[in-house]
């Protein structure tokens, strides 16, 4: 029979080896993370660190820096074409996310039915996500060509005016976003169909037998019970929203005529940065737009508790 001492030391060891393998498995789990880690510090924390720094300075990507404390900031206040700015990513985010979400809820409600061919329904919904930009871009800058584009062509079939889509600034914009909200509805599709399948069916079996109608079930089962992913696809449209350049960018080219009724934030911290060399201006901007993401997601965050509900 062991003494206490004899149990005590192999108690003790036991500690030691447990502790031993945790610290093993710790420095594995870094190792492991290390690159991820890395590459976010070099690609994304240090520039939004140098970014943060520039924008409190008058410098054109070559000479040195010139400390101008809010200069950068004043000016822009002061430009109307940075205001122009805002406006526009305001109503493109106002117009294009709750209009993406509306149409991908009646969709994934759609989906969620036992029909044929789900599978290929779902792949052609989020084929669009998953085509770069670029390419997106170019193929409907085609589509709204007035002269032999095959929206206008359409049109023209059934008698329909043929707009000049990109070029007429009173519907540029929207053109623009009828685009966009192509291009995202099958990712918000993806996510919504997965929060429905995610609800219980007790649910809506107890709801027919209390006789509820389908409308009913809807809004009084299905809605409050999907607001968590819609939360999470409010946040993510309206972040993504903000940010949007790319397709503005490659429908519109560099043509100063369609400028400012496409303007965005992004396209302005692209213009100055890369096109004028005013670092220090572009910095400002992508500082400016930086603390508007984090307010929005904020509020939406503070919130959430009056229209979010989590089962259980």
């Amino acid at each position: 029979m062991e003494t206490p001492l004899a149990q005590r030391r192999q108690k003790t060891g036991l500690i030691s080896k447990r502790k031993k393998r945790a610290h093993q498995e710790a420095i594995w789990a870094y190792l492991f993370i290390a690159p991820t880690v890395i590459g976010l510090c070099i690609f994304y924390m240090f520039p939004a660190v140098a970014s943060f720094a520039l924008s409190f300075t008058k410098w054109n990507g070559i000479s040195a820096a010139e400390y101008i404390g809010l200069g950068n900031i004043i000016a822009l206040i002061q430009d109307s074409s940075f205001i122009r700015s805002i406006v526009n990513t305001t109503v493109f985010t106002i117009v294009s996310v709750p209009l993406s979400v509306i149409i991908a809820m009646c969709i994934s409600l759609m989906l969620n039915q036992r029909i044929k061919g789900m599978v290929v329904y779902r792949t052609l919904y989020f084929l669009p996500v998953v085509t770069m930009p670029v390419a997106v871009g170019m193929v409907w800058k085609w589509l709204y060509n007035t002269e032999y584009g095959l929206v206008n062509y359409v049109l023209g079939l059934f008698g329909l005016p043929q707009p000049s889509w990109l070029f007429n600034p009173n519907i540029a914009l929207l053109s623009v976003i009828l685009v966009y909200v192509w291009m995202t509805v099958g990712n918000n599709v993806i996510l919504l169909l997965a929060g429905l399948q995610g609800i219980s069916k007790t649910y809506y079996e107890a709801a027919q037998i209390d006789g509820a109608t389908k409308v009913n079930q809807f809004f009084h089962i299905t809605l409050p019970l999907i607001t968590p992913t819609l939360f999470f696809v409010f946040i993510t449209g309206m972040i993504s929203s903000l940010q949007v350049f790319d397709l503005i960018f490659i429908m519109i080219g560099d043509s100063n005529v369609l400028l400012e009724p496409l303007r965005t934030i992004v396209y302005g911290v692209y213009e100055s940065g890369f096109k004028y060399s005013q670092m220090g201006i572009a910095s400002a901007q992508a500082f400016l737009l930086f603390l508007t993401i984090l307010f929005v997601t904020i509020i939406q965050f503070a919130f959430q508790k009056k229209w979010v509900h989590y089962d259980g």
